[in-house]
């Protein structure tokens, strides 16, 4: 029986993060893994879909070049070709993923993993059944797309977000079922390929937990660039026809080539011993655990989706780094009041903090927001759609939060993120002096707005 000091299960985001901090401390590690290093993320999540993402802005800037004064005839797009470039990136980085883990002398385990008791994990591999020991484990099994029971799936017409990445040829037509962060990213990526594409939402907005602001600039983009939004509604009475799928909207047919169900996400916390091994799960199935990350097992710790706590690559990779330190005998806490989010339509989306519904109450607050529009580095670039938003407290002027949408969103929240993190006011971040002409100059601004001082916006 091989024996190690921490033992992970499951090589994604969290995972392998948590296996080489482990390593790094000293501690003999070993992680299993079913399927591939750098789990969903990696594979059938946030690096496809931006390989897919960087292609759909291509192909719209080459169309749009006109307006920067450049002519391009006779512009198209390949789809194999697409689809071979985003399966070369998730290769190449998950490679790399495989020889950090090699480099860090962490013991590689291909197979299946059960945990029989709080110590013990039997892993398969076909015919192969090896039992393990470890003082310490660490789970990080991820979850899966949700797939419901009224939905007939079948991987060619009523597909999940895997199934989608694996199309070989792009469907004339796509109902998108679910308006999150999925649903729009591949509402916007299918949008510019020329697919005819509906997104169904069952809440009364797109992007229901993001702010409000957020939620309207992405419909008005959405219905601007011929995306057909209902929001309000759910499809009814799902099925596959001859020349796609249909269903029912208020008892309206609507019909389409292919459906993406993009509602969620199912968590694997089943058939992996948890029982057996004692750690509890709460009424959803996620993993119940301390903010040490601790299970209700002392020895085993949780990260990740199967916790429960924010369903983000970034955070899981977070939580493996407290847990790897925890598992080697330190005493770090986990901290969520800082955790940035991005989500890839053209433009982008970056967030942190509270939304202005949220920050309001809690108590009374001040908002600054400046637009794309006013800056010369976005006019200059052909990209001054969007805008900055800061909310901050009224009384300490503490930032609470921020939403940026507009290009390079993604990179610029970090700004925010950092400042809050050092629990800045909205006047020290509108007194740090930023480079001109950039976009993150945008947050200045926005902290400017925030007093009523921003120099680039008319007086009112």
């Amino acid at each position: 029986m091989k024996k190690f000091d921490v033992t992970v299960i499951g090589a994604g985001p969290g995972g392998y993060v948590a296996a080489i901090k482990a390593a790094q401390l000293g501690e003999k590690v070993a992680i299993i893994e079913k399927d591939s290093y750098g789990g969903t993320c990696l594979n059938r999540g946030c690096i496809p879909t931006k390989a897919l993402v960087a292609s759909a802005d291509a192909y719209q800037r080459v169309n749009n070049a006109e307006e920067l004064g450049v002519s391009a005839k006779k512009v198209s797009f390949n789809w194999e070709k697409i689809s071979t470039r985003k399966d070369n990136v998730v290769k190449k980085l998950r490679n790399g993923i495989g020889a950090l883990l090699k480099s860090n002398k962490i013991e590689i385990i291909k197979g299946e993993a059960i945990l029989k008791s709080r110590f013990e994990i039997e892993v398969s591999s076909g015919k192969n059944i090896e039992l393990i020991k470890s003082k310490k484990i660490i789970l990080a099994t991820g979850s899966e797309p949700a797939k419901p029971g009224f939905f007939p799936f079948d991987g060619e017409k009523v597909l999940d977000s895997t199934d989608l990445l694996k199309i070989t040829k792009l469907p004339k037509s796509i109902i998108i079922v679910g308006g999150g962060v999925i649903g729009c990213e591949f509402a916007n990526i299918l949008n510019i390929f020329g697919v005819k594409v509906t997104v169904v939402e069952m809440l009364d907005r797109l992007l229901p937990i993001e702010d409000k602001d957020i939620s309207k600039a992405v419909t008005k983009k959405f219905k601007d660039t011929g995306i057909d939004v209902r929001t309000g509604v759910a499809i009814e009475n799902v099925k596959i026809t001859a020349n796609g799928v249909g269903g029912k909207i208020k008892g309206k047919p609507l019909s389409a080539q292919m459906m993406l169900v993009g509602v969620g996400r199912a968590l694997n916390t089943k058939n992996i011993g948890l029982e057996d091994a004692g750690v509890k799960l709460d009424k959803i199935g996620a993993v119940i655990v301390n903010e040490r990350l601790q299970t209700s097992v002392a020895n085993i710790y949780a990260i990740g989706d199967i916790t429960n706590k924010m369903q983000l690559a970034h955070v899981a990779s977070a939580q493996g780094i407290v847990a790897a330190i925890n598992a080697a005998g330190g005493m770090e806490k986990m901290d969520y009041r800082v955790v940035p989010n991005c989500i890839f339509t053209i433009p982008e989306i970056g967030t942190v903090g509270m939304t202005e519904a949220e920050a309001k109450e809690a108590g009374d607050i001040k908002i600054g927001k400046f637009y794309y529009a006013g800056l010369g580095k976005a006019l200059a670039a052909g990209e001054p759609e969007g805008f900055y938003k800061i909310i901050a407290d009224a009384k300490t002027d503490e930032i609470l939060g921020a939403q940026i949408y507009g290009a390079h969103a993604t990179d610029i929240i970090a700004e925010a993120a950092v400042a809050m993190k050092l629990e800045s006011t909205a006047e020290e971040l509108g007194k740090t002096i930023h480079a001109h002409p950039t976009l993150a100059e945008g947050v200045m601004e926005a902290a400017h707005a925030l007093h009523g001082e921003c120099i680039h916006m008319p007086a009112k």
